[in-house]
């Protein structure tokens, strides 16, 4: 079951959209800023599904997802990104990543909320 959620975004207002629309479907919700913060979070939490930009300085979101997917600690947390880039090339690169999902931006709630739910099935 899907409680905990981290949110990984370098635009402060995505963050709080999709925080938003998370909180009010009842889940937990961390956030952080870049691929970076978002390892170094994950040395000490454990969170149920990743949603991750694929755009963002440092550590790009494809880079972080193949991080977390290759690490014995976090390989099983489910990764989708939340991003701009939806060219069919993207969304493939990212399933050979590690990603479970893409989600185009601009997005709904019903899109993160569904995404939710097809992870829940898998």
């Amino acid at each position: 079951m899907i409680k905990n959620i981290l949110v990984v975004d370098d635009i402060v207002a995505e963050r709080e959209n999709i925080t938003a629309i998370l909180q009010a479907g009842n889940y937990l919700v961390e956030t952080a800023n870049s691929g970076e913060e978002a390892l170094q979070k994950l040395q000490s939490y454990t969170p149920d599904l990743i949603f991750m930009d694929i755009v963002m300085p440092g550590m790009d979101g494809f880079f972080a997802c193949r991080e977390i997917t290759n690490n014995d600690k976090t390989c099983e947390i489910p990764v989708v990104f939340v991003s701009s880039k939806v060219d069919e090339v993207d969304k493939v690169w990212g399933k050979l990543q590690g990603a479970k999902g893409h989600i185009s931006k601009p997005y709904s709630s019903d899109a993160i909320l569904q995404a939710i739910t097809d992870i829940s099935k898998t």
